[in-house]
């Protein structure tokens, strides 16, 4: 004889065998990262019950062990958040010192003197990173600040197994200062770095100890304040206690606009990076051909047409906007848009010195990217500019000084080391944060997480990351395609050359070279990147790196 179920319950029964599979489902959790071990610390934070936050804090400090070429607590960086349905955007950009100013690297006839705002004591700028973090923290972290730090520690005092990667990348960095006429310690410090050994970091053990006990005070004030004070001083540096004192990370409103039928959330000024990529994609929609075939000649001449326009409006109008009033609605109003992208040409070249701003204007960083279990996501892009800075550690301290000074214009229409040309908006001055390229970006479709991505590489992070975007959407890429298709990227200047991953077909490569083009193949950028597809997550690290993606 069957049972027989009450009305309700059967309909319950039945509800119940048609919800998604998803309904059911452990919610997941994911990161991308740089390394092995902030992956790693990233995920036992989110483990721990820690959100995207948390682990990001976690791992940044990680990363200023693990990943010296550009992982910090002496340079600088965005974090851009996404949390239980609201942004935020912190910025911990370097700041130029009080005696900084604006012909600090010109020579007595008014030319820049080469490499010093690149290598050596006068080429940083006042670290921004454990102020951003602090802040992160005091808004949105929900685990102890020891917790998040302490990873860090117990890689710097205990050591961690050394890359081949990074151990090459230290040996080429020695050879190639020796041979420059500049003043850093950088050998005194790294040369004990060799492969699959394990590297100890004492002095930068002792100086995370002291941030994770006392917080923002235990870089910015006290002991290691002194240290860095006193080692420029000896070395004719100019950061001052006074300017670690004064420096204070900021809460940002980020960009949000419309793209595709998707929000994109990304970085505001003192970036460049978040207007230039809806500038890009934007312009992309108004000026595409159907059917356009993805890595065509087409397509990468169609967006280094873009490029051209972005980059121009980049040199005129772009800067620090405590200092410049930067017209933000204005570069990406649709209106301003078609007009900008009206002179495009799908089969010829413009003239570079004709693409002028159209209103009345290192590589070496890294990114990464986590999802927690409810949702939440953070685009983190972090850097001391160049691999290894300024080559110089500040002794008793451990920690390697950016090269961020060079990321401001010494001299109106003269390129810096990424030759991107700068101006008025991006000259230097006192407390002054330069202008960015770092874009951390998070793709949202009725406001949940759909994309997180960014990118390191100086201007060609701005590429990295529209294209990620393209490939994702417009493309229908996995993670894995996204992170490991070859990239592109043009910046008006130098004039028509395309610099490109390997793996462009040759007869595109032959068809770009026939329109006028330069052809520069040279890998750029690392990504990390998380996308939502089918209501699952799905993250990757490229390959061409030493990441570690992983959904849990």
């Amino acid at each position: 004889m069957g049972v027989l179920l009450k009305p309700w319950f059967q309909l319950l029964i039945v509800s119940l065998l048609f919800l998604p599979f998803s309904a059911f489902a452990k919610p997941q959790a994911a990161v991308a990262m740089p390394d092995s071990y902030s992956s790693d610390a990233a995920r036992a934070i989110l483990e721990q019950g820690g959100n995207a936050v948390d682990a990001a804090i976690a791992a940044q400090f990680v990363l200023a062990v693990t990943l010296p070429e550009a992982g910090n607590i002496g340079g600088g960086g965005f974090m851009l958040i996404q949390k239980e349905g609201k942004s935020d955007f912190i910025d911990y950009r370097e700041t130029a010192p009080a005696a900084a100013h604006r012909d600090m690297y010109l020579d007595d006839k008014g030319n820049v003197i080469n490499n010093m705002s690149v290598y050596g004591i006068h080429a940083s700028g006042v670290p921004g990173s454990v102020a951003g973090m602090w802040l992160a923290h005091q808004k949105h972290g929900t685990l102890k600040w020891q917790v998040l730090v302490e990873p860090a520690v117990k890689l710097a005092e205990h050591g961690f197994i050394v890359h081949p990667k990074l151990a090459s990348s230290i040996e080429r960095y020695i050879a190639r200062m020796a041979k420059k006429d500049v003043k850093i310690n950088f050998a005194d410090y790294f040369s004990a770095a060799k492969a699959n050994e394990n590297f100890k970091q004492p002095e930068l053990a002792a100086t995370l100890k002291r941030i994770r006990d006392q917080g923002k005070a235990g870089f910015y004030e006290g002991e290691t304040a002194k240290l860095i004070a006193d080692f420029m001083t000896q070395q004719g540096g100019i950061i001052s206690q006074a300017d670690l004192k004064a420096y204070q990370a900021k809460s940002r409103t980020p960009i949000k606009a419309k793209w595709n039928g998707y929000e994109v959330l990304t970085s505001p000024p003192p970036s460049s990076g978040g207007i230039a990529i809806l500038q890009w994609l934007k312009m992309y929609e108004l000026s595409k051909p159907a059917n356009i075939e993805h890595n065509s000649t087409a397509y990468i001449h169609l967006l280094a047409e873009i490029g051209k326009r972005v980059f121009a409006d980049r040199a005129e109008y772009l800067g620090d906007p405590d200092f410049f009033e930067v017209p933000k609605a204005e570069l990406i109003a649709l209106d301003y848009l078609k007009k900008r992208s009206s002179s495009i040409t799908l089969d010829g070249i413009s003239t570079t010195e004709n693409i002028l701003p159209g209103l009345p204007e290192s590589e070496q960083t890294t990114h990464f990217s986590i999802v927690d279990q409810w949702g939440n996501a953070v685009a983190n892009t972090t850097t001391i500019n160049l691999s290894f800075g300024c080559g110089v550690v500040v002794t008793g301290a451990g920690f390697i000084l950016n090269d961020e000074m060079d990321d401001f214009s010494a001299k109106p229409g003269v390129m810096n080391v990424f030759g991107a040309l700068g101006g008025k908006a991006n000259e230097i001055q006192p407390h002054k944060r330069m202008l960015s390229s770092m874009t951390p970006t998070i793709l949202l479709q009725d406001n949940k997480v759909k994309m997180v991505t960014g990118s390191p590489g100086g201007t060609t992070i701005i590429s990295s990351v529209y294209e990620s975007i393209l490939n994702a959407i417009e493309f229908n890429m996995t993670a894995e395609q996204v992170v490991n298709s070859p990239r592109f990227h043009h910046q008006l200047w130098p004039k028509n050359v395309i610099r490109h991953h390997s793996g462009l077909a040759q007869n595109v490569i032959q068809g770009l070279i026939k329109m006028g083009y330069t052809l520069d193949e040279r890998h750029f950028g690392d990504m990390h990147v998380i996308i939502e597809r089918n209501g699952q997550l799905d993250a990757a690290s490229e390959t061409a790196g030493r990441g570690k993606a992983m959904v849990f």
